[in-house]
C-alpha cells in the first residue's frame, strides 16, 4: 500500500502574513520529519483534518490562532479533538487574549498558548514545540496503511465486506461503528452509523456500502481484462482453476483466470489442510491460495476478481464468455473450475440471520469474536472437521452436529483422531438443526434428534454450516451436458451407447476432461464424478491444460 507519510503539523491563521510566517518557522525546524500544512480558517482546517483522517495518517500538533472569523481558535481546537484526540494543541494569542487562552486550558485541554509575536523562534517557539512533539511521540495516534472497515457487529453487509477482503488476502482493520475511532472515521467521511458499512482506503478514499466489484477495485485487485481475446480462460479460482492458470501461463498460453468472489474456493477457507502432498506440517487454505496466486502471476497469468461469468457460447473457433455487466471476452479454449457451494440449510428462521450469526463455510473472520462462547457446526466432512479444530482455539465449546451415527463415512481418519483429542469439541450424532431465533442476530437454535424426533433449544450466537455441495452451473443450462445434480459431464461419460453428444461435430470422441462443447473443459469439484480433494482438483487443473494443448494442435 506504500510507505507511511510523515505525521502532520497543522497551522491555522486567517492572516496570510502570520500564516506564512508560522508555517515557515515550523517547516524550517521540523520539515524533514513532519508534513506541515496550513489553513486560513477553522472550517478549512477541519476539512484538512478529515482528509488526513481518511488517509489513515497521524496528526502530531495543531497550532491555531485564537481571533479568527467564522470559528475561533478555541472552537476549532475543540472540534479537532473529536477527529484527532491525541494531537497536541497550541493556541496563538495576542496579549489581550490571555484570559481566553487560560480558559481554553480547561475547555479544550490546551497544551500550551503562545503570545504573538514569537520571535525569535529559537527561544519562544521551538522549545515549546519540541516538548510537545516529544510528549506526542510517546502516545501517537494509530496510523494505518490498511483498508479500514467501519460497521455493525451483527450487520450482514459488514460481514460480507470483511469476508471478501479476508478471502482475497487484503489486509484491513475492522472498527465498530460505535467505537470512538469508528465514529471519527464516519464523521470524517460525512457518513452516519446508518450508512455502514464504510470502507476507507489508505489513500483516504471513502465508499459507503460498496459492491464487490467496487471493493475489489478499492483494494487494488484487477477487475478489467487487459485483452479481449485469450488462448485460455479459466473460470473459477479454486485449486483446480489456480492449477490450470499456473500450468497454462507457464507453458506459454495467454491465460486469464476469472473469479466471481475470492481465489481459493472452499479450500481457501480451510484453517488447515494436513493431507496435501509436500506439506507434512499442514498448510492453511489461505497460505496455499496465496502461493498459487503468486505462482500464476509470476508466469504471466492475469487474475480478474469480482467478475461473474453468466454466459458461454460458440463463435466459430472462438468461445465467447459474457460477464454480468454485459461485456465479453473470447478465447480459443475454456476451463470451467467453478467448484461447488455449500447447500443452504432450510430451517425456519435461519435465513434471516445469514451473516448475523449464521455462516456458510469457515468464516474465519468471525473466529476471534467467538472467544469463550459456544459454537455450533453442522456437517461431517473434512471441511467441517477442520473448522471445528480451528474454532476450538477460541470458543469455550464446539458442538459438531451430524445426522449419521459417526464420522467414519465422510471424514478422513487423521481428522477424526484429531477431533477426539480436543476436549472442547463434542460430536453430536443423529442431530439436526430445525430452527433458529433471535432479535438482531442469532440467539437460539432448535435441535432435533433424528431418531426420536425429540427437540431441544440451545443458546448460541454462532452457527457454521458445511452441508452438501451444489455446483454453480445454472448459467450453463442448455449449453453443456450436466448430470441431474448440475455437475458437468465430461469425456467418456458423454458417450451414450457409443454415440457422441448432440451437436458434437468433430470426428473424434471428447477428451477425458472435455465437455459437450469442444475446447471447453471442466476440472475439479464442478465435474461429475470427480474426487472431492484438493490434490485431485489441482491435478485435474493441470491435466486440463495438457488437453488444451492437444485441442489447439489439432485445430
Amino acid at each position: 500500500m506504500g510507505a507511511m507519510a510523515n505525521p502532520v503539523i497543522l497551522t491555522v491563521d486567517d492572516d496570510p502574513v502570520v500564516s506564512r510566517a508560522v508555517a515557515r518557522d515550523v517547516r524550517r525546524r521540523y520539515g524533514d520529519r513532519y508534513r506541515v500544512l496550513r489553513a486560513s480558517s477553522g472550517p478549512e482546517a477541519l476539512d484538512a483534518l478529515r482528509e488526513v483522517k481518511l488517509r489513515g495518517e497521524q496528526v502530531a500538533l495543531l497550532l491555531a490562532d485564537h481571533r479568527m472569523p467564522e470559528m475561533t481558535g478555541v472552537e476549532f481546537l475543540e472540534a479537532a479533538m473529536d477527529i484527532f484526540p491525541a494531537a497536541r494543541r497550541v493556541l496563538l494569542t495576542a496579549y489581550a487574549d490571555t484570559d481566553a487562552a487560560i480558559e481554553a486550558i480547561n475547555v479544550v485541554d490546551l497544551d500550551h498558548y503562545l503570545l504573538k509575536p514569537w520571535h525569535p523562534p529559537e527561544e519562544k517557539l521551538y522549545p515549546v514545540v519540541d516538548g510537545l512533539l516529544e510528549a506526542w511521540a510517546v502516545t501517537p495516534d494509530a496510523a494505518s496503511a490498511e483498508i479500514r472497515v467501519v460497521g455493525h457487529r451483527w450487520s450482514a453487509p459488514s460481514f460480507k465486506i470483511r469476508d471478501f477482503l479476508a478471502r482475497n488476502l487484503v489486509p484491513y482493520r475492522w472498527l465498530l461503528s460505535d467505537d470512538p475511532e469508528g465514529v471519527r472515521l464516519l464523521d470524517a467521511a460525512g457518513a452516519t452509523e446508518a450508512d455502514v458499512p464504510l470502507v476507507v482506503t489508505p489513500e483516504g478514499k471513502a465508499l459507503v456500502a460498496p459492491n464487490e466489484t467496487e471493493l475489489a477495485a478499492l483494494a487494488g485487485l484487477t477487475v478489467v481484462p487487459a485483452c479481449d481475446f485469450y488462448d485460455l480462460v479459466v473460470i473459477g479460482g479454486g485449486p483446480a482453476g489456480l492449477g490450470s492458470a499456473v500450468y497454462g501461463a507457464s507453458e506459454g498460453l495467454r491465460t486469464v483466470l476469472v473469479e466471481r468472489r475470492a481465489t481459493g474456493g472452499q479450500a481457501g477457507q480451510s484453517s488447515r489442510i494436513e493431507n496435501y502432498l509436500g506439506f507434512p506440517d499442514g498448510v492453511s487454505g489461505a497460505q496455499l491460495t496465496d502461493r498459487a496466486r503468486r505462482q500464476a502471476v509470476k508466469f504471466g497469468a492475469e487474475l480478474l476478481s469480482a467478475r461473474e461469468v453468466v454466459g458461454l457460447s460458440e463463435a466459430g473457433g472462438a468461445r465467447l464468455l459474457r460477464f454480468g455487466d454485459g461485456t465479453e471476452i473470447a478465447a480459443h479454449t475454456v476451463v470451467l473450475a467453478t467448484g461447488v457451494s455449500y447447500r443452504v440449510l432450510d430451517a425456519p428462521g435461519l435465513a434471516d440471520f445469514t451473516g448475523r450469526g449464521v455462516f456458510y463455510g469457515a468464516a474465519a473472520t468471525e473466529a476471534p469474536s467467538c472467544v469463550e462462547q459456544e459454537v455450533y457446526i453442522v456437517g461431517g466432512a473434512n471441511s467441517a472437521g477442520q473448522a471445528a479444530v480451528h474454532f476450538s482455539r477460541y470458543a469455550s465449546k464446539v458442538h459438531l452436529l451430524i445426522r449419521g451415527a459417526d464420522l467414519t463415512a465422510s471424514m478422513s481418519r487423521y481428522l477424526i483422531d484429531q477431533l477426539e483429542r480436543i476436549d472442547r469439541i463434542t460430536v453430536h450424532p443423529h442431530t439436526a438443526v430445525v430452527g433458529g431465533s433471535g432479535q438482531d442476530h442469532l440467539e437460539r437454535l432448535t435441535l432435533c434428534d433424528t431418531r426420536t424426533g425429540e427437540s431441544r433449544s440451545v443458546d448460541t450466537s454462532w452457527l457454521f454450516i458445511f452441508i452438501g455441495a451444489e455446483p454453480r452451473t445454472d448459467w450453463l443450462d442448455g449449453v453443456l451436458v450436466r448430470d441431474p445434480r448440475g455437475f458437468i459431464v465430461t469425456g467418456p461419460d458423454l458417450l451414450a451407447g457409443g454415440r457422441r453428444p448432440a451437436g458434437w461435430l468433430l470426428s473424434r470422441d471428447p477428451y477425458h476432461l472435455e465437455t459437450s462443447v469442444p475446447g471447453v473443459f471442466a476440472a475439479g469439484d464442478v465435474r461429475a464424478e470427480s474426487v472431492k480433494r484438493v490434490a485431485s482438483a489441482v491435478g485435474e487443473g493441470a491435466m486440463a491444460v495438457s488437453l488444451v494443448h492437444r485441442y489447439l494442435e489439432a485445430q
